[in-house]
């Protein structure tokens, strides 16, 4: 479970000659700080991080929303923004998939608007009763005089004017780790509040209550458990005297082989084409459609590896409003169906280290403190994911501070699940990631694509643990960075055109393997320590396509002179990114000749798993064709 995240975190400072001093992680290098802040040092010249203040934070756009005699006045705290609000009201429980009825549209004028409810939603249009219940929930959207969406809200309200605002769920309810006896639900509240849960069995009206905090709070994870296996359980969100419904299903006992199929996809930073293919940061419009079309499909759970938004910020207030962008983007299907969440490199929160004009980057690395500040903490913070992964990087034959934490957590952006028969595997391959690395290593960091030594002593325990395991007749691992790019990222990934010197640098120092040498201890483990592996899922590049691994496919540049893998038997590398990010076509590589139905059509995978075979079938939620289909196993 992940820990409670406070969007106002207080970084921890102590006094060094009269200013502020960051602990800078012996990890990286060239790293120093001045009375001016923090900077890279390169040669004789200081690039210093820029400070400078986010676009917009999700605590702005949540509007400071205060209840009037006939509706509710907003104040966005951006007192030169002007555009314009649209809103509608909310059919709660009228609708299985809830989402605001647009309705009306005021202007924002010195980041401030007024929504006049009893003008706006009587009579006939008091589509919801609230006019009997004295209860009401208001969907809002923010728009730019350009036309882009910044972000969609919610507000709820009781009394029939004056009107009182309440605590509304603004993100959720979202089921998450399903299992054979339960799941944990999660939301964001816009007020503190007590919660509960009812979960009832369908038919059956027996109810059970779980709890959250005895304090009021705005984040809200609510463990269910003590169910029975393969069962619908309708739950009831109860938070003030505002209530909904939804429900799921638990998953089977674990090797019971019944058939189920899941849903896999990724890369969905925001596109061209206005409107919500650009809800800021996020293609709200392709990943509404994904969803649809997963849940239309009953998939059980949906897999998404990494690139949900634009990223590659500084601020994590600005990048907390992107990822709430894309999770409001699926959230009508998250209230069923869970959904796994992998990092990717477009994830990436940093310090960005810059010339006095601001024209020139010379680094960009993850920021610290890791706990509160990094890629990694965020990423906990914003979704709910196992946490059944390693620690950190910490303690590895490169650490020379062992006694202090020098590397971000990997708690829930490395982990594992299982449904049924089949486990998947989640790695994070943009893991301490620093974007600057790969041409100017000074500053130390991670590499794109690289998979660091704790992160691979981990997967080998988890492979043999699953190998020994008979429940378990499938395995799939997942990453962000494709093994073999073929199209956008054959320059980096685990490939860099061939060469093999690309590799992290830590506390200034180059790690021993280098990109290459480590993908063939990876692969080694997935074909030749395990007999389960069926694919591995990736994305990165904005496409679709599948690759059969065999003895036969060239892996290697025409100067290798290094040891070569031995493949075994066969595993497929599945790409599929694209979610709605800018399309990159096909590019040379050794293996191009075995790369198979290359496609820039948006797809989702939806994979047929059914006792000891599977099935794959990708289609293009947009239009509905079907770009590829194979029998897997």
């Amino acid at each position: 479970m992940r820990k409670t995240f406070i969007l106002l975190t207080t970084i921890l400072l102590f006094q060094v000659n009269g200013f502020c001093q960051l602990k800078i992680p012996a990890s990286y290098s060239n790293i120093q700080q001045d009375s001016i802040g923090l900077y890279f040092q390169q040669g004789n010249n200081r690039f210093y991080a820029d400070n400078s203040p986010a676009n917009f934070t999700l605590l702005q756009l949540m509007g400071n929303a205060t209840a009037t005699e006939t509706g509710i006045s907003f104040d966005f705290g951006l007192p030169d923004f002007q555009g314009k609000l649209v809103y509608g009201l909310i059919p709660y429980g009228k609708a299985p998939h809830p989402l605001p009825v647009f309705r009306r549209e005021v202007l924002i004028k010195n980041g401030k608007a007024v929504i006049d409810i009893i003008a706006d939603f009587s009579g006939i249009y008091d589509m919801i009763g609230w006019q009997q219940s004295g209860q009401l929930s208001i969907g809002y959207r923010i728009i730019t005089n350009n036309g882009m969406i910044l972000f969609d809200g919610e507000v709820s309200t009781e009394g029939k004017g004056p009107f009182v605002v309440v605590p509304a769920i603004y993100e959720g309810p979202f089921v998450n780790n399903i299992y054979s006896k339960g799941s944990i639900i999660s939301f964001e509240t816009t007020l503190p509040v007590i919660t509960n849960i009812e979960v009832t069995k369908k038919d059956s009206g027996i109810v059970k209550t779980f709890a959250s905090s005895n304090e009021k709070q705005t984040h809200h994870e609510i463990s269910i458990d003590s169910l029975s296996p393969e069962t619908e359980y309708e739950y009831t969100v109860k938070y003030g005297n505002m209530q909904q419904q939804y429900s799921f299903k638990t998953a089977p006992a674990a090797g019971s082989r019944r058939p189920f199929v899941f849903a896999y996809s990724s890369d969905s930073r925001h596109a061209l084409g206005g409107g919500e293919r650009m809800i800021y940061g996020a293609n709200s419009y392709i990943m509404k459609k994904i969803a649809a079309v997963a849940h239309q499909n009953k998939a059980v759970f949906m897999q998404f590896t990494g690139d949900m938004i634009n990223g590659y910020l500084s601020n994590k207030e600005e990048q907390l409003l992107q990822l709430s962008n894309w999770k409001k983007s699926i959230e009508p299907f998250w209230h069923y169906m869970p959904v796994y969440v992998g990092q990717g490199n477009h994830e990436a929160l940093g310090y960005v280290f810059e010339n006095t004009s601001g024209t020139h980057t010379a680094a960009f690395i993850d920021k610290f403190p890791y706990d509160t500040e990094s890629a990694e903490a965020l990423m906990q913070a914003a979704f709910v994911n196992p946490d059944n992964g390693p620690d950190t990087e910490d303690g590895n034959k490169y650490d020379i501070d062992k006694g202090n934490i020098d590397f971000p957590s990997y708690k829930e952006n490395v982990f594992y699940y299982t449904y049924d028969n089949m486990a998947m595997i989640v790695l994070n391959s943009d893991y301490w990631y620093a974007p600057t690395i790969s041409s100017n290593p000074a500053t130390s960091g991670g590499l794109h694509g690289y998979l660091m030594d704790n992160q691979i002593k981990w997967l080998k325990k988890i492979i043999k643990q699953f190998e020994a395991d008979k429940t378990i007749d499938h395995i799939f691992l997942t990453q962000h960075t494709p093994i073999f790019p073929n199209g956008g990222h054959v320059g980096d990934d685990m490939w860099y055109n061939g060469n093999n010197d690309k590799r992290p640098y830590i506390s200034g120092k180059p790690v021993k393997k280098g990109i290459i040498e480590r993908r063939d201890e990876y692969l080694n483990l997935l074909i030749n320590k395990s007999k389960k592996m069926v694919a591995v899922l990736t994305g990165d590049e904005h496409n679709y396509n599948r690759l059969q691994l065999t003895k036969e496919v060239n892996i290697y540049p025409d100067n290798w002179i290094g040891k070569k893998l031995n493949i075994s038997r066969p595993i497929y590398q599945i790409n599929n990114g694209a979610a709605g990010a800018p399309y990159y076509a096909q590019e040379k590589a050794p293996w191009s000749p075995y790369t198979k139905a290359f496609s820039v059509q948006n797809a989702i995978c939806l994979f047929y798993v059914n006792g000891k075979s599977i099935k794959m079938r990708v289609v293009n939620p947009d239009t509905l064709n079907v770009i590829d289909e194979i029998q897997l196993r």
